[in-house]
C-alpha cells in the first residue's frame, strides 16, 4: 500500500513516513485491544474500552487506518490500476477477514465479527477504485455524503425500515446496531477511505516536493514502527490472540480484580430497582451499598458462578437491608 512508481521510472519504493504512521496506528490499536482484553478477562474493575472515552479512541484508531487505506490505494495505483497487485492485496485482506469471522464465531458466538475493519477495508478498496481516476472533488463530495448518511437516516422522518434487515447490517444504516465485537460498516467508514483518496490525490504533488519522501528511519523505535507498518496485516492477525493468551495466563495466576464487574452490577441493580418502583436516589444509594456488602461478606467472588440457596438468601437479605436504609424505611425483622 505504501509503494509508488516515480515518474522517471526509477525503482519502486516505499515512503518510510507512511510505514511509521501505520506502525503508530497499530501500536494504538494494540493498546486499545489490551484495554479491552483486561476488561473482558476481569483484570480491571470495568472494561474501560467500552466507556465513552474508550469508544472515542476506538473510532479514532479505526478512522486513521481507513484514511491510510485511501492514501495507500492512490500511491499503489498512481500510474494506473495495477490489477495483479490490487487483486493479490484484496485476496489477502479478504481471506484474513473470513478467518476473523470464523475464529470469532467459534470464540464469541453471540458477538462474532461479521463486518469488522478488515471486511470494511476489503469492500471499500473495491468501491474506491473509480475514485482513483475521476476528479478528487467527487471523492470529497461522495465521502461527505457517506459520512453524513447514518446521522440523516437516524432521523425517523428519513429512516427506511428496509435497512433494519440483518442482512443489510454491513451498510450501517439500521436503527439498532448489531451485537458484535468489531463493527465497521460502510456508512460512515467508507467516507474516510474516500477522504484518504482525496487527500492523497490533492496533496501528493506538494508532498513530493518536500523532504518527507526521502525520510529514512534511523532510531530503533522508528525502525520497529516501520517494520510493523510494512506488515500491518500480519501484525493485526497475530497480536490479539497473543494478547489474549498472555492475559489469560495472568488471570489464571492472579485471579480477577476484586472490583471487576462492580460498576455494571450497580447499573443493573439501579435499573431493576427503578423498574420495580424504587426512587432513583434510593436505588443509587442501595446499589452501592449492596455491592459493598456482597464484597464484605465474601459473596462478590461467587456471583459469577451463581449462588447456593444459602448464599442467595443472604444476598437477598443484604439487598433488602440496603434498600430499606436508602429509602428511609424501617429494616425488615
Amino acid at each position: 500500500m505504501g509503494r509508488t512508481v516515480a515518474p522517471s521510472g526509477e525503482t519502486r519504493r516505499r515512503f518510510g513516513i507512511l510505514d511509521v504512521a501505520r506502525g503508530i496506528a497499530l501500536l494504538a490499536m494494540a493498546a486499545y485491544h489490551t484495554t479491552w482484553d483486561l476488561g473482558y478477562l476481569a483484570l480491571t474493575p470495568e472494561n474501560y474500552a467500552l466507556t465513552p472515552p474508550g469508544k472515542v479512541a476506538a473510532h479514532l484508531i479505526a478512522g486513521t487506518f481507513l484514511v491510510l487505506v485511501g492514501i495507500g490505494l492512490v500511491l499503489m495505483n498512481r500510474d494506473g490500476l495495477r490489477p495483479r497487485a490490487f487483486l493479490l492485496r484484496l485476496a489477502r485482506i479478504g481471506v484474513a477477514a473470513l478467518l476473523i469471522t470464523a475464529a470469532t464465531r467459534y470464540a464469541f458466538p453471540d458477538s462474532y465479527i461479521f463486518f469488522g475493519i478488515l471486511h470494511c477495508i476489503a469492500v471499500s478498496s473495491v468501491l474506491a477504485v473509480p475514485f482513483l481516476r475521476v476528479s478528487p472533488v467527487a471523492a470529497v463530495v461522495v465521502g461527505i455524503v457517506v459520512l453524513a448518511a447514518p446521522a440523516v437516516m437516524a432521523n425517523p422522518d428519513y429512516h427506511l425500515a428496509v435497512f433494519d434487515d440483518p442482512i443489510l447490517s454491513f451498510l450501517g444504516l439500521g436503527a439498532i446496531p448489531p451485537r458484535t465485537n468489531d463493527y465497521v460498516p460502510l456508512f460512515p467508514w467508507f467516507g474516510l477511505v474516500l477522504a484518504g483518496v482525496a487527500m492523497a490525490r490533492l496533496g501528493l504533488p506538494a508532498f513530493l516536493r518536500t523532504a518527507l519522501p526521502d525520510w529514512r528511519t534511523r532510531s530503533l523505535a522508528s525502525r520497529g514502527l516501520a517494520l510493523a507498518g510494512r506488515h500491518s496485516l500480519a501484525v493485526y492477525l497475530v497480536h490479539q490472540p497473543l494478547l489474549l493468551a498472555l492475559l489469560t495466563g495472568v488471570v489464571a495466576v492472579t485471579g480477577p480484580h476484586p472490583k471487576a464487574g462492580l460498576v455494571a452490577f450497580r447499573q443493573d441493580y439501579r435499573t431493576q430497582c427503578e423498574a420495580t418502583g424504587g426512587t432513583a436516589q434510593a436505588c443509587r444509594v442501595a446499589a452501592r451499598c449492596v455491592g459493598d456488602a456482597l464484597r464484605r461478606e465474601n459473596l462478590w467472588a461467587v456471583t459469577g458462578r451463581g449462588f447456593t440457596v444459602e448464599e442467595r438468601a443472604k444476598a437477598q437479605a443484604l439487598s433488602q437491608a440496603c434498600y430499606d436504609a436508602a429509602d428511609g424505611s424501617p429494616a425488615s425483622p
